[in-house]
Formats: C-alpha cells, structure tokens, sequence
C-alpha cells in the first residue's frame, strides 16, 4: 500500500513502523515457539466463523477485499473488465455486486483507509494530476444501494496512512485521520470534517504521531529514539513506555509489542502492557507480526510463520496468540497477504498467484 505522504520525514517514520511490525525473524529460548503450535481454530473453537470470497468477480477481474462486512459480503476493489477503470465494490455473499466509485487507470487511482461504521463507509481516493503529482480526496458513502459516494473533501492534506485500522475514523458524525503539518520541525496536523460536508478542522501536534483506537494518539515510531508515548486526547494523559536500547516497541492503547533485539539480530517477540506489566514472550524461530496493529481486540497477536520452503513459494503460515489463553493457535496454511479491520481477519491463497480469499471473524472465538 502506498503512504500517501510527499514528506520524507513522516513517510520513514510510517515505514520504520511497518517494518518493525512485518520483518521479524524471530530465534528465541525459553517460550514455546510458534511453530510448535498444536491447536487449530476448529480445535481451539469449534464455533469460529469462517467466510470464503472469490479470487475473481462475475464479470471476470481479480476482486481485492479491503474490508469484509457481516454476513460474508467485502468492500474491495477491481478493475473493469475492459481494464480502463478501477472500481471499488461491494460485493455480497450471493455475487451481487454495486459500484461505489469508478476512476480511470490513467491517473494511477488507489483507494485505502476503507472503514465502516454502522451502515456508512468512508475512504480515501489517491489519484495522480496532469504533473505526476499525488492528490488525496475523502469520500463517503451508505452500505444500502440508495446512499450514493459523496466527496467530504479534497483538502486532505498531506495525508499519510500506516495500513492500520485507524488510518481513518469515524466517531461523533466525523471523519478523522492525520496528515503531516508544513514546516521544518516535525508536526502532525489531526484533521477532521464533519460527515454532513462543510469545513475541516485542523489541529497540529508537535511530534510525529498515529490515529489508534479513540481518544488515542500514538508515537510514530518504535522506539529507536527515545520512548514511545501514548496519548488520550480526551483526559489528556500521556503514557510513555520505555524501550531498552536492544527493542523497538510499537503499541496499542492496552498492549505493547516489543522486538528484543539479541547479540547477532532480531531475538523474539514480547508483548507486555504500556507500565511495562503483563510481559510475556508469544513468537519466537521463525515468526513475524502479520499485521501493524497490536494484539487486535486487545486479546489477539496475528503472526505469520515463514520457513526456506514456504518463502520459495510465496505462502506463510497463519498463526494467532490468544493472550486470555496464553497459547498460539494455527489459522491456515499457504497463505499470502494478510489483511485485519474491526474484529475480522482475512488472506489471499495460492501464493503470487491467488486462487481465493479466506476469512474468520476474531469476535467469534470464544
């Protein structure tokens, strides 16, 4: 996914996150490794929910789920079948398809930040202008076929998405997300418009910083220099989690991921509570963080299990640390991408070349 951003300092602190979160490689002593986990879902919940989207739609183009909704129907995109356009869609678990938006390949569209509250989604459109340069509209539109895409703005700033859940947010009949303010010293501009249309407000932070589940504000770092800070913009608490000089760090309001870092490289994954309590090891020989936010639904830590074999192949693994159960439970096997919003996991299959998307509900395994 591209970080819509033109700023170079906010853009390598986004892939300096990333990269803490999906590049582990991961030997470690003293916990059960991942690898060795000896639970399925249907084992470990007989009950979990599990949906199967088409690699393909009716009209015939590779359909790609952004964002999987109740009753097994997805937000994705695809591109015409004439492959002049790229659409996004909603696609329902009987193969019906309605057309959100339609823009032209020519001026290199993405769309990102999907989010859905209630009946209404909201996204991001990335398009480029005649001059090669990126331009960032925010649109919003109902999951019903008679509330049509409407654009809330084209000042979205210097926007920059970190692939995370809360990239956008909508809350209190607002869209908010971050952008990065101008100027020479790091700042980040919180920005926010109201869902009826009309002017967006801007609010600038000193510091470089990420949307997280409301009212919170979190570091856009890992720690390397200095300690990650937590922020509640409604109590105006800030919470700072030390990071030792051998881990990076990245959180979520209720839970840390820590990176320990051994003598010859990257030693195991930790997770522990933002005071530091809580600590336990969850990963260790050859996992990695799946996904950037932290143990979703502050209970699940997604990982991905990797070996010489798997990587030939392009397929992984799918692994899930239960932190109320203390134990790691395997989701799926030759898997590829892999993709989390608001309680639902999902992933590609086949490798490089995708047969099908897979699906389970997190709010269901109990």
């Amino acid at each position: 996914m591209r970080l819509a951003s033109s700023r170079s300092g906010l853009i390598g602190l986004a892939v300096a996150l990333v990269a803490a979160t999906v590049l582990l490689v991961l030997p470690s002593a003293g916990s059960e490794p991942a690898e060795q986990a000896v639970f399925t879902v249907e084992q470990a919940w007989p009950d979990a929910q599990r949906v199967e989207i088409p690699a393909s739609l009716p009209d015939g183009p590779a359909f790609n789920p952004v964002y999987l909704l109740d009753g097994g129907a997805a937000v994705g995109t695809a591109p015409s079948p004439s492959g002049d356009a790229l659409r996004l869609l909603v696609h329902t678990a009987a193969g019906e398809v309605r057309e959100l938006r339609r823009l032209p390949t020519d001026i290199a569209p993405q769309y990102s930040g999907v989010t859905v509250a209630g009946d209404r989604i909201a996204w991001a459109e990335t398009t480029n202008d005649p001059d090669g340069l990126g331009r960032t509209t925010l649109w919003l539109a109902g999951l019903a076929a008679d509330q049509p895409a409407r654009q809330l703005t084209a000042d979205a700033g210097d926007v920059v998405f970190f692939n995370s859940e809360y990239d956008l947010l909508l809350h209190s009949e607002r869209l908010h997300w971050v952008a990065v303010a101008p100027g020479e010293e790091t700042a980040t501009e919180l920005r926010s418009v109201p869902l009826a249309g009309g002017t967006v407000e801007i609010r600038t932070e000193p510091g470089a910083w990420a949307r997280s589940a409301w009212p919170w504000l979190v570091s856009a770092g890992t720690g390397e220099s200095g300690p990650i800070q937590l922020r509640d913009l409604e109590a105006r608490k800030i919470i700072e989690v030390d990071a030792a000089g051998t881990e990076l760090v990245s959180c979520s309001p209720a839970w840390c991921r820590v990176l320990v870092l051994g003598s010859d490289g990257p030693g195991r994954i930790d997770l522990m509570r933002p005071d530091g309590a809580d600590r336990r090891e969850v990963a260790a020989g050859t996992a990695t963080a799946s996904i950037i936010d932290v143990a979703v639904l502050d209970r699940f830590e997604v990982l991905s299990l990797s070996d010489a074999q798997r990587t030939a192949t392009g397929t992984q693994q799918l692994l899930l640390y239960d932190l109320r159960e203390e134990r790691t439970v395997t989701v799926a096997e030759g898997i590829g991408s892999v993709l989390y919003r608001s309680g639902r996991l999902w992933w590609s299959t086949g490798g490089s070349e995708i047969t099908g998307w897979s699906g389970l509900d997190l709010r269901s395994l109990d």
